[in-house]
C-alpha cells in the first residue's frame, strides 16, 4: 500500500474520531430519546388495551345485572369514561326502567346521553321520541327528532304531529317515510296503516333494482 493511501486511511479516521467528539453525545441522545419513544408508545398501547377491557368488563357486568332487574348496579356505570360503554350502558338503564314501568325514569336517562356516534345518536333520539309521545309531549318530541330524513325518525315525527293533532304533517311525515323504505321493509304495512289513519293513500311502490 501507498504511503499516500495510508496517511489519506488516517486522516478519514481523524475526521471521523473528530466528528464522533464532537456529535457523539447528541448521536447517543437521539438513540435513547428513539428507543424511549418506542418503548413509551408500546407502554401507552398496553395501558389503553388495559383500560379498555377493564371497562368491558364493568360494562358486561352491570349491564348483566340491570337487565335482570338490579337498577341500582346502574351507578357502576357512572366509572365508564364518556364514550360507546357508557351510552350503550344507559340504553340498556332506560330499557330496564321502562320494563318497570318507569317511564319517566327512562325519558330522563336518555336526556342525559351524549353519544358521539350519529348512527347511536339516531337510536338514542328515537327511543326518546318514542316515549316523549306516549307521555303526551309531541311537542318535546319534535324537538328532539329535528330534521332527520330517515324513515324510522319520519315515522315518529308523524306520530308526534298526530300527537298535537297535526293531521296534516302527520301524514306527510308518513307519506315520506314510505317513499324512503324497501319495498319488502316489515315496518312498511304499519306506516301504511297509520297513513290512511290520518286520510292518506298508500301508493303501491315499485321494486328497486
Amino acid at each position: 500500500m501507498a504511503l499516500d493511501d495510508v496517511l489519506d486511511e488516517h486522516e478519514q479516521s481523524e475526521r471521523v474520531l473528530a466528528w464522533l467528539r464532537r456529535n457523539g453525545a447528541g448521536l447517543i441522545g437521539g438513540i435513547l430519546l428513539g428507543l424511549a419513544a418506542i418503548f413509551g408508545w408500546k407502554w401507552w398501547q398496553a395501558r389503553q388495551a388495559a383500560e379498555q377491557a377493564a371497562a368491558s368488563l364493568r360494562y358486561r357486568t352491570a349491564v348483566e345485572a340491570i337487565s335482570a332487574g338490579n337498577l341500582a348496579e346502574q351507578s357502576k356505570l357512572q366509572s365508564l369514561e364518556p364514550g360507546l360503554y357508557r351510552t350503550l350502558g344507559s340504553l340498556a338503564v332506560a330499557k330496564a326502567q321502562l320494563a318497570q314501568n318507569k317511564r319517566d325514569d327512562a325519558i330522563a336517562t336518555l336526556r342525559t346521553i351524549r353519544a358521539e356516534d350519529p348512527a347511536l345518536a339516531a337510536i338514542v333520539n328515537e327511543r326518546l321520541a318514542r316515549l316523549l309521545i306516549d307521555a303526551g309531549k309531541g311537542a318535546d318530541a319534535l324537538k328532539v327528532i329535528g330534521t332527520s330524513e330517515s324513515p324510522a325518525m319520519l315515522e315518529v315525527q308523524g306520530d308526534a304531529h298526530l300527537a298535537v293533532g297535526q293531521k296534516d304533517r302527520a301524514r306527510d311525515s308518513y307519506e315520506r317515510a314510505l317513499k324512503r323504505l324497501e319495498v319488502d321493509a316489515p315496518q312498511r304495512r304499519l306506516i301504511e296503516l297509520k297513513l290512511t289513519q290520518v286520510g292518506g293513500t298508500p301508493t303501491t311502490p315499485e321494486a328497486r333494482s
